[in-house]
């Protein structure tokens, strides 16, 4: 785990980007020049979600919302609940997903829910990567997730229904521009219980 820091001078804000040379030093981000999709996407989403909390660890943060747009981030919600549960710097976390259209076609490599499995995540808690499709990955994080954001209107119709039947879950089917100017509103409201 390589941990990179920038520093956006003109907002007073640091950035911090978690990198691997042998996952993440790509000229591409999810598939390749020609558009095949990386047989390691699994692996790598796996490194990143748990980078990531190693990291804010590391840095002794407690985050009050993590933030997760689209399937690679899909691991975010579960680790929160299943692995960091018991961490100081996590029990107050709330994660809010966010889906877009970031859709891919095919399956990640099969064994993908087995390698997401921790000390603190079951097998039971990743069922759904026993078929790990685009939608099945989303209903994972829809599952441990706080609150869902629907972040473009051509969401598919089984991942709405999905969310739908996920009760005292609040979500926002908001898309695109509105979103941007919603998600503070909600997320305040997540974290203040009053939604």
């Amino acid at each position: 785990l390589i941990i990179k820091v920038a520093s956006i001078q003109s907002a007073r804000m640091q950035v911090y980007f978690i990198d691997n040379e042998d996952y993440f030093q790509r000229k591409h981000t999810i598939s390749d020049e020609e558009g095949n999709f990386f047989p390691d996407n699994d692996e790598r989403s796996i490194f990143f979600a748990r980078g990531v909390f190693e990291t804010v660890r590391k840095l002794r943060w407690a985050p009050d919302l993590i933030y997760c747009q689209g399937w690679f981030t899909a691991l975010v919600p579960l680790y929160l609940k299943k692995e960091y549960h018991d961490d100081p710097v996590f029990s107050k976390t709330k994660v809010v997903f966010s889906t877009y259209n970031d859709k891919f076609e095919g399956k990640l490599d099969e064994k993908f829910g087995e390698k997401a499995i921790t000390e603190g995540v079951a097998r039971k808690d990743v069922a759904l990567l026993k078929d790990p499709t685009y939608t099945n990955i989303n209903k994972l994080a829809f599952q441990y997730a706080d609150g869902i954001i629907f972040n473009h209107k051509d969401v598919d119709d089984e991942l709405r229904t999905f969310a739908t039947d996920l009760r005292n879950l609040p979500w926002n089917t908001r898309a695109n521009k509105v979103t941007s100017r919603l998600i503070p509103t909600f997320s305040t409201r997540l974290l203040n219980n009053k939604i």
